[in-house]
């Protein structure tokens, strides 16, 4: 049990190892114990485990009193749009996100289409560590329906934030590598909707991944090679669960993951209806504070993590926000990490301007990041990031997560893994070489005080 990685909005584990079907139903009779009345939504990405834990799951929640509507197969941003339009008390997408196959887990949404905040995931992460499960009696067993077509109003949704006229006249030729997971069902519906010429990888959500399943510039190399072979104008990569989206230009140059959060904010502040601020985390790139900066709005950081720029958005009444990774968040479709959203408002921005993604992105300004780890004791962290700042002394510190350091010209982060006895160092700078210095004098530092 205590090598599961238990997160405020979920789990995953090695299924086999310590993720069973014994775990799911644990934890999926915690979740049903906090969550409010009501039917709770069942879905999958396409992992080749998914249907074993989503039977388990299914009728973990039924024993424990609750009517599951079963999803199938669903991307987690078209869950979140689901919760709400069939107004149900949840929902547990079983997914690992971008791990590797052996890997699969949960993660869970409030009634509210969210990824559960940091509270909420705590009071389940307790009951399923401490609490019995309550099941309920032969007369209280919940019953289970089938959504016949889970994908719809997520749809509906994403078309509703572009001019879907004027990007079917177009007739963009894309490809898109879903790398058979959950994103081709809705993301070939999406697609042929704003008429574009489709070219299909990985279309079947059977699990047996093409490259590894993260869509990095070194996994997606093959995928780059057949955007420039088909003659697309742009390629789109999502992960296993589709909320995350990597652009591949005509060239067959890997655009990336950052860029995807910057072009679609890019497009918001240059042609949306609405200018309030925009949210990012505190590890994605400036390109969107730039943006913001040239649009005289307000550009906020929020801790890692989806649920809390999700909040900053809230609570800041942004017009948009997302993750460096790959994550938009349009608050008019859902507070969700969207590939979706990505596809088609990477599309509008390249209809409006008439310029190529290579274009787009090339117009951008040059930040370059670089990550790297370093072992620590986990009880000298927060020692450690005490001491920090001192030896950064012209950086503005901030410890709203673990410790970053700001510069007119650069930003450094500090922060713990929870899961690993390990640092997190990512530096963003106007070249690599100054991101890299930046890692390795913080990496020293750290380091004087080593894991025994």
């Amino acid at each position: 049990m205590s090598e599961l990685i238990i997160s405020v909005s979920g789990l995953r584990g090695i299924v086999g190892q310590n993720l069973d079907p014994l775990v799911v139903a644990r934890y999926a009779a915690a979740f049903s114990q906090q969550a409010p009345p009501g039917s709770i939504i069942v879905a999958r990405d396409g992992r080749t485990t998914g249907p074993m834990l989503r039977d388990a799951l299914t009728a973990a929640l039924r024993a424990a009193g609750r009517d599951v509507i079963d999803a199938d197969v669903a991307a987690t941003p078209t869950v979140g749009v689901l919760v709400r339009h069939l107004q149900a008390a949840g929902a547990v997408q079983v997914s690992a996100s971008h791990n590797p196959p052996a890997y699969n887990g949960m993660k869970l949404f409030g009634p509210d289409g969210r990824v559960l905040a940091a509270d909420k995931g705590a009071a389940i992460r307790s009951a399923f560590l401490h609490a019995p499960p309550q099941w309920q009696s032969f007369d209280r067993i919940g019953v289970l329906c089938h959504e016949p077509d889970p994908h719809a109003p997520h749809l509906e949704k994403v078309l509703g934030t572009v001019d879907v006229t004027s990007i079917a006249k177009e007739r963009f030729r894309v490809l898109l590598d879903s790398n058979h997971g959950a994103g081709a069902l809705l993301g070939q519906r999406l697609l042929q909707r704003l008429g574009c010429q489709v070219v299909l990888l990985g279309e079947s959500p059977d699990g047996n991944f093409a490259h590894p399943p993260e869509p990095t510039a070194e996994n997606l190399q093959t995928v780059a090679q057949q955007v420039r072979q088909h003659g697309c104008h742009v390629g789109f990569c999502q992960d296993p669960d589709a909320d995350r989206l990597a652009l591949i230009d005509a060239d067959g140059r890997y655009v990336g993951e950052e860029k995807t959060v910057a072009l679609c904010v890019q497009r918001i502040l240059d042609y949306g209806s609405e200018k309030g601020p925009i949210v990012i985390n505190c590890a994605t790139s400036s390109m969107s504070q730039w943006l913001a900066d040239q649009a005289s709005v307000a550009c906020l950081r929020s801790a890692v993590g989806e649920a809390n720029v999700a909040d900053l958005m809230i609570a800041k009444q942004a017009c948009y926000g997302g993750e460096g990774n790959g994550g938009p968040i349009d608050p008019r479709v859902g507070y969700v990490r969207d590939s979706f959203v990505g596809m088609a408002q990477v599309l509008d921005l390249m209809q409006r301007t008439g310029a190529t993604l290579a274009e787009l992105a090339d117009r951008l300004p040059t930040f370059a990041i670089h990550k790297t780890t370093v072992r620590v004791a986990p009880n000298r962290l927060l020692a450690i990031l005490d001491s920090l700042p001192a030896h950064f002394a012209d950086g503005q510190p901030d410890r709203s997560d673990g410790l970053r350091i700001a510069w007119d010209d650069a930003w450094l982060l500090i922060r713990g893994s929870n899961t690993e006895p390990i640092v997190r160092l990512i530096a963003e700078a106007d070249t690599v070489e100054t991101a890299a210095r930046l890692c390795a004098k913080a990496a020293a530092l750290v380091q004087e005080d080593p894991v025994p």
